[in-house]
C-alpha cells in the first residue's frame, strides 16, 4: 500500500465533516452576516483534524486547541459538527504516543474548565435552537450559571468516552501483539529444543557407531597381526583365529543394526547376562592378556545404566588395544562400593607414536579424542564421571581410565 493510499479513509471522513458542517452553517440564519466566515473556517478546521487523527495525532490535538482558541476568542457559536472532535479524542488514546495520550486526555478536563468560565450562554444556546431544542434553551436560560456545568459534564462525556474507547483498543491491540509475540518466541523454541534434541540424538548415534565399530576393528586388527605369528602348519589357531574374527564381526554387525533401527538414536539396552564380562573375554580371545578384578557383590543394573556401563568399558578396552604395549597385560578393575567403579590400565606403546614426558597422575585434556568425549557424556548423561590419567611407571608410561556409575538411574 502506498503512502497516499493509506490516507484515502481518512480523507473520506474528513471530506464527510466537510459536508455535515457546511450544510449546517448554511441552514443557519439567525447569525449576522460577518460571522459566516469564521464558521466556515471552523468548519474546515475541523474536517482536517478529523483527517489527521489517525496518522498524526499529536497535530490534529494540536490543531484543536488553536481552532478553539480562535472560537473562543471570537466569539463564534458552537457547532453540532464540533461533536465529531470526539475522533480526535479516539485517535490521541488509540495511535499517538504517550506524550500524546496524556495530552490528549488532560485536554478533556482542561476543555470543561474553560467552558465553564469563558463561554458565553449564547454561544452554546444557539446550535441547540438551530438543531430543534427550543425547550432545552429555554430551560437553562433559566439556571444562569448551572447550565455551564452541565454543558461541561456534558463536552467531557462527548470527548471522555470516545478517548476512553481509544485507550481501551489501544490496550487490547498491544495485548494481541504480546500475545502473538509469545506464541512466536515459543514456537521458536520450541524449534530450537527440536533441533537440539535432533544433534543429540544425531551425536549420540555417533558415539554408538563410533564404539561399537571402532572396538570390533580394533579386535579384528589384533588377530589379523597375531595371525602372522603363527606358524604355518598350525591350521587349528589359524581356523581359530578365523573363526575369532568371524564372530567379532557379526557381533558387531548386529549391534550396529541394533544401533541404526533406534528411532530416537539411543541404542536398545543390552540385555546379555555378563556383558562386560563377554567384552574382557573377547579381548582376550584377540590374544591379548587381560588381568581382570572384581571387588565387592556385583548388583544388578537398570537397562540405561547398564547401556553406559558396557560401552564405556567397550571405549576403554579399545583404547588399551589401539594404544597398548602389545605383550603387555591389560588390567581391568571392576569395584562395586555404593557405585560401580570401571577402572582400565595399559602400559602405552610408544614405539608406535611419539610421547611427550611424562610427570606422575599427569591428567589427559578434557577433549583429548572423540571417544574420551564420548565416555564423558554418556557418564555425564547418567550422573557418573570419568577421569583419564597418564603415569610415567618403572615399567614404561601407563594410561588409566576411571569411570564411575551409579547404580541406580
Amino acid at each position: 500500500m502506498t503512502a497516499w493510499q493509506k490516507w484515502l479513509p481518512d480523507s473520506g471522513v474528513a471530506a464527510l465533516v466537510l459536508v455535515v458542517g457546511l450544510f449546517e452553517v448554511s441552514t443557519i440564519d439567525t447569525y449576522p452576516p460577518d460571522t459566516a466566515t469564521p464558521m466556515v473556517m471552523l468548519v474546515i478546521g475541523i474536517a482536517v483534524t478529523v483527517g489527521l487523527c489517525r496518522h498524526l495525532p499529536g497535530i490534529a490535538l494540536v490543531m484543536v486547541w488553536v481552532i478553539c482558541g480562535l472560537q473562543v476568542a471570537s466569539g463564534t457559536q458552537l457547532l453540532m459538527v464540533e461533536l465529531a472532535l470526539g475522533a480526535v479524542a479516539f485517535g490521541t488514546a488509540r495511535w499517538g504516543n504517550l506524550l500524546t495520550v496524556v495530552a490528549g486526555g488532560l485536554s478533556i478536563p482542561a476543555a470543561a474548565v474553560i467552558a465553564v468560565v469563558w463561554i458565553d450562554p449564547s454561544v452554546l444556546s444557539a446550535p441547540l435552537d438551530t438543531a430543534g431544542f427550543q425547550s432545552l434553551v429555554e430551560t437553562t436560560s433559566r439556571f444562569s450559571d448551572r447550565w455551564q456545568i452541565s454543558a461541561a459534564l456534558l463536552g467531557m462525556s462527548v470527548l471522555g468516552v470516545p478517548w476512553l474507547a481509544g485507550l481501551t483498543l489501544r490496550f487490547s491491540a498491544r495485548a494481541s501483539e504480546s500475545h502473538v509475540s509469545q506464541v512466536a518466541a515459543e514456537a521458536e523454541r520450541d524449534q530450537a529444543e527440536e533441533i537440539a534434541r535432533l544433534r543429540e540424538d544425531q551425536a549420540r548415534l555417533a558415539r554408538d557407531v563410533h564404539d561399537v565399530v571402532g572396538h570390533s576393528l580394533a579386535v579384528i586388527l589384533a588377530q589379523a597381526e597375531s595371525a602372522q605369528y603363527l606358524e604355518d602348519a598350525d591350521t587349528g589357531a589359524l581356523k581359530q583365529t578365523m573363526t575369532t574374527i568371524a564372530t567379532t564381526a557379526r557381533t558387531s554387525l548386529q549391534d550396529v543394526r541394533q544401533v541404526l533401527s533406534s528411532t530416537n538414536g539411543v541404542a536398545p539396552p543390552v540385555n546379555r547376562h555378563g556383558s562386560l564380562d563377554s567384552l574382557v573375554d573377547g579381548v582376550r580371545a584377540s590374544g591379548h592378556e587381560v588381568v581382570a578384578t572384581e571387588v565387592g557383590t556385583q548388583q544388578p543394573l537398570p537397562p540405561e545404566l547398564e547401556v553406559v556401563a558396557f560401552r564405556v568399558l567397550q571405549e576403554m578396552l579399545t583404547n588399551a588395544i589401539k594404544h597398548g604395549q602389545r605383550g603387555t597385560p591389560i588390567l581391568v578393575e571392576r569395584h562395586w562400593e555404593g557405585e560401580l567403579r570401571i577402572e582400565v590400565r595399559n602400559v602405552i606403546d610408544t614405539t608406535a607414536q611419539e610421547t611427550q614426558p611424562l610427570v606422575m597422575a599427569d591428567p589427559v585434556p578434557e577433549h583429548a579424542g572423540q571417544g574420551l568425549d564420548g565416555m564423558r557424556r554418556r557418564l555425564e548423561a547418567v550422573g557418573g564421571r570419568l577421569d583419564v590419567r597418564r603415569r610415567a611407571e618403572a615399567g614404561g608410561p601407563t594410561f588409566t581410565a576411571t569411570a564411575w556409575v551409579p547404580v541406580r538411574a
